[in-house]
Formats: C-alpha cells, sequence, structure tokens
C-alpha cells in the first residue's frame, strides 16, 4: 500500500478543458481566486479563451490550444499543460458536446456523425485526458484530483439530445471506475452532475418563450448560475474531499430526485 499523499490547499496545478467561457471560465476562476495555476484549454474560440486567462486572478496561467477528440491531441494538450504549470496536480474535465438530434428528426447520416462527435469528445477525450493527468500524478507521487462534468440528464434521460445524455451517464461510470482504481495513490476522482444553469449558450432560451417553464422544473423557481457549479469542482478538488471521490454530486436545484 503506498503511504498517504496529502494535496495542498493552494497552489495547485490545475487543468480546465474546455475553459473559453461558460462553466469551464467559471471553473477557472474558481481555482484562480482560490491561489491555484490554471491552465486554461480551448478548441477553437481562442480569442474567448484568451479574455478567460486575462480575468484569472494571481499569475502563472498558461493557455493551452488543442483538439481533445483526436487521442495525439489530446497527448499534446496534455503535455503542454504540464509543461506550462511544472506538473498537474488536479484536471477537470469539463469540455463537452451537445447538439440536438432527436431520432425522429435527424437523417441518419447525421445521425451517426453527431453520436461520433459526442463520444469523442465526452467520453474518449475524458477518458484520455484522465490517463494522462493520473500518469503524471502517480509518477510524480503527488496525489491529485479528477473532477468530471456531468449531467442530471444521465439520470432522467435526453430526448433531444440522447448521445449527450448517454455519454455522460458514461462520464459518471467512468469516474467511479477511476475512483476505485486510483484511490492506493492517493488520487480522488468524482462527478458533478448539474441541472441547466446560466451560461451565454444559453442565455437565449432563458430570455424566450421557454425561460419560464425552464425556471419552474426546480421548486426554486431559478437556473444555478455557473459559478454555484463551479464552487462545488472547487470542493470536490480539495484536500478535505478526498472521501468524496466515486460520488456523482446532483446539482440541480431538486428538480430532478434520484432513487
Amino acid at each position: 500500500m503506498n503511504a498517504p499523499v496529502r494535496l495542498p490547499a493552494t497552489g495547485r496545478r490545475v487543468l480546465v478543458s474546455g475553459a473559453s467561457r461558460g462553466l469551464g471560465r467559471a471553473v477557472a476562476q474558481a481555482f484562480a481566486a482560490n491561489g491555484d495555476r490554471v491552465a486554461v484549454h480551448y478548441g477553437s474560440r481562442e480569442d474567448e479563451a484568451r479574455l478567460t486567462l486575462d480575468s484569472l486572478a494571481g499569475t502563472g496561467h498558461v493557455l493551452v490550444g488543442g483538439d481533445l477528440s483526436d487521442p495525439a491531441g489530446a497527448a499534446a494538450i496534455a503535455a503542454r499543460a504540464a509543461d506550462g504549470l511544472g506538473g498537474l496536480d488536479v484536471l477537470i474535465n469539463n469540455a463537452a458536446v451537445n447538439v440536438p438530434h432527436p431520432l425522429a428528426e435527424t437523417p441518419y447520416e447525421q445521425w451517426a456523425e453527431l453520436w461520433q462527435r459526442h463520444v469523442s469528445v465526452n467520453l474518449l477525450a475524458t477518458a484520455n485526458l484522465s490517463h494522462l493527468a493520473a500518469r503524471r500524478m502517480i509518477d510524480a507521487a503527488s496525489g491529485g484530483r479528477i473532477v468530471n462534468i456531468g449531467s442530471r440528464g444521465a439520470f432522467r434521460g435526453e430526448p433531444d439530445h440522447p448521445a449527450y445524455g448517454a455519454t455522460k451517464a458514461a462520464v459518471h461510470a467512468l469516474g467511479q471506475s477511476l475512483a476505485v482504481s486510483l484511490a492506493p495513490y492517493g488520487i480522488g476522482v468524482a462527478s458533478v452532475a448539474p441541472g441547466f444553469f446560466d451560461t451565454e449558450r444559453v442565455a437565449h432560451r432563458l430570455s424566450g418563450a421557454e425561460g419560464d417553464a425552464i425556471r419552474a422544473q426546480s421548486p426554486f423557481g431559478r437556473v444555478a448560475s455557473a459559478e454555484e457549479i463551479a464552487a462545488a469542482v472547487l470542493w470536490l478538488a480539495s484536500p478535505m474531499a478526498e472521501w468524496a471521490s466515486g460520488a456523482v454530486l446532483d446539482l440541480n436545484g431538486a428538480s430532478h430526485l434520484r432513487t
């Protein structure tokens, strides 16, 4: 059995995938405000990622671009993040694809292409980045944390986004498998399962005709902020959250209750 590894509370080296805007930006900001150094990953939105980078408190943050859907691209991203930060202590798997594709309305060719795209980014990129980060943590004998951004849709179903719901369910299962296998190395792995939360990507829906119905999903009569989700991610990556390894934390304002 390996000796216990104690993760520092601040000054950690954190890679956040898909951090150009929305939840990824809020997560990067939360870690930076905590005194950690952050690698801000982006796929195609470099200008927005630079805005994220410029918004971060503290110094020593780095910008890392690349295509996570390609295994070689994921390896390059992890290497650049680790080189820029001097190692990796925390990985936040946030990057995801979520394109509507209801079965009855989606041609087969488009259906097949979108499933491949969702699996490549939402599941395989998460698995690949987790391997790449965890191997560095193991080799450094430093312990660490991996937090996956899952979804309420993994439990309640996503009729218009079935590949999204299915891949997020797989991400939850992946996180639980890794939690067991990586615990002997002092690496905790957990996931969050957010419900609807407010970002620029969904602002038009909240301000439009369906906004009231979306807010009514929760008995609080509102949706979450990205900052609320980011606060939970920050805690799951903290030294105090080791016993939460393997958990899937519901963050949906009681809009969906699992049994």
